[in-house]
This record gives C-alpha cells, structure tokens and sequence, in this order.
C-alpha cells in the first residue's frame, strides 16, 4: 500500500514547476517534504490529491488512479490553507459536518482536541484568527482517519506550546497505527525528530529522498584552523565551506574518520544543517555552469 508518483511534470508558462518526479510513499512513515520557495511542493501535493493536473505522468493510491476517483482520494486528507465550508458555519457545525465526507472522522476525539487547544466552538470559521484557523485544520488531520494525512506548513500561526502540543498529538497518533503523515514545512528544525523519511525538493527537481538518519548520519562538519580543515577535506566531498579569520569550517558528504587530526572539531549534521549546506552546494554548482556556459 502506497502513494506513488510516477514521472509528473507540470510547468506554469515558462516555469517549470515539477520535473520528472517520481516518489513511494509507503505506508506507516511521517514524511517530511522539504524544500526553499518555489522548489514544486505544494504544486506536488495539489497534484497529488487531484486539485491540479500533471502536464505529464501519474497519481497512484494504493494501486488506483487518482484521477476523479472519489474512491482513491478518500484515502488522503489535505490539511492545508484553504477553507472547503461555507463562510457562516460556524466550528461546532463544520466538525459535525465532517462525517459526511470522511466516514471515519472521530468527532468524540475532535471535540476533546478542541478543549485541549482551546478552540471556540460557537465562532464562525471566518473570525477565527490566523492560529485559531490552523488549530481548526490540525484537528480535522488528526481526527480523520483517513490512511494518509498530509500537513502543508500546519503550525502557521501556531505559539510554541500550541506547535509542541500539535507535535506530541501527531506522534501519538502515528503510533497508533493505521495513518501515514506527510509533512511539508520550512520548520525543519521542529519537525526532524519526528520525521523518519526526508524528500528535498529543489526547482521541481528530487534532490533527496532517503530516511533521515541516513541522510543526516552520512553528512558531518568540521572546524578548526583553516590549515588544517583544508589539509583534512581535501580528498573529501565538501558540501559547503565557511571562513572567519583564520578559521574555518566545512560541512562534508560522508562520515566521520573515528579520530579526528588534532586541532579538529566534528559533529553530525543536524537535519536543517544538512538541508542548507545542500541548497548552497547546489547554488554554487549552479554558478559554476553558469560561469562556464
């Protein structure tokens, strides 16, 4: 059982905003799809849950096309900016209302979310405030039961506690079982140890996609005199390189020898560590062959 993309394109004019993706998401993992401003994901997941169509390729859930096939996309819930109920209804209405899309939605246990977040229920959806508004969504993604449930930027608006609360909710949801969580967010360092499979996303392109200790545990930087770093990496993948005076420090594609040369630091990369030190590789490798173009 899975989610799968097989070779979507979509451009907007000259703009390409998805190239030749193709992506498994299995069942029972939290995702997490990363990725700068305009790097396709939410033209990915508006695809995905068939609110645009792919100039080219294929939505698969669970072996069926995705298509205007109600039956398919009743397996995916959206959790995203856009609000489907009408302008008047107010919070207690719409969770209600829920059931008559998605079967399985909890309202018992929506209706306790809402005590735990504070929600109001006899407001109108419009006069909700922004983190409010987010709180109401957050609810429907957590009670609805469907097998895949996807978060785009879910914490908008969201104070600290509110967004540790969501977190802690979402991990013992997951453990019960039955739900696989895609997650897209700029708030990677939130979100990384929640996350057991990245995806990177850049102008369209998949610029990873493996689980994410694989990822962060193949990456590790290294400071010291800038001597002695450059002496160090230079047989190495170096992802990114920062100097300050007569230090320095790089962030290099491997792992770690078990001892390091004296004068040396060296730590694992953190997830949004790793994911800025690849953005800024690919920047610089973009330069390049620009250079010699």
């Amino acid at each position: 059982m899975a989610i799968e993309l097989r070779n979507i394109t979509k451009t907007f004019g000259k703009t390409r905003a998805l190239d030749q993706v193709s992506l498994t998401l299995e069942e029972g993992h939290i995702y997490g799809l990363l990725g700068n401003n305009g790097a396709g994901k939410t033209t990915l997941l508006s695809i995905l849950t068939d609110r645009q169509l792919p100039d080219s390729g294929q939505v698969l859930i669970d072996g069926l096309p995705a298509r205007n096939n109600d039956t398919a996309l009743g397996r995916v819930f959206l959790v995203g900016e856009q609000n489907f109920f009408p302008d008047d209804m107010k919070v207690k209405k719409a969770l209600a209302t829920v059931p008559l899309f998605y079967p399985s939605f909890d309202r018992d246990y929506a209706m306790k979310l809402t005590r735990q977040f504070g929600l109001p229920l006899k407001k109108k959806l419009t006069a909700l405030s922004t983190g409010y508004s987010s709180i109401f969504r957050l609810i429907l993604g957590l009670s609805v039961n469907t097998p895949y449930v996807i978060f785009d930027e879910p914490v908008l608006g969201l104070d600290a506690q509110n967004r540790d609360l969501f977190y802690r909710l979402l991990v013992e949801k997951f453990a019960e079982g039955g739900t696989t969580f895609i997650i897209s967010t700029h708030l990677i360092d939130e979100v990384e140890n929640l996350i057991e499979h990245t995806i990177i996303l850049r102008e369209g392109r998949v610029l990873r996609d493996a689980p994410t200790e694989a990822l962060t545990d193949n990456a590790y930087s290294i400071s010291g005199p800038a001597g002695l770093v450059d002496a160090y990496a230079a047989d190495r993948t170096v992802l990114t390189s920062r100097s300050l005076g007569g230090l320095k420090t790089v962030s290099i594609q491997g792992r770690p020898d078990e001892q390091l040369p004296p004068g040396l630091e060296g730590s694992r990369m953190r997830l949004q560590d790793y994911f800025i030190s690849l953005q800024e590789a690919e920047d610089a490798a973009q330069e390049r062959k620009e250079i010699t173009q």
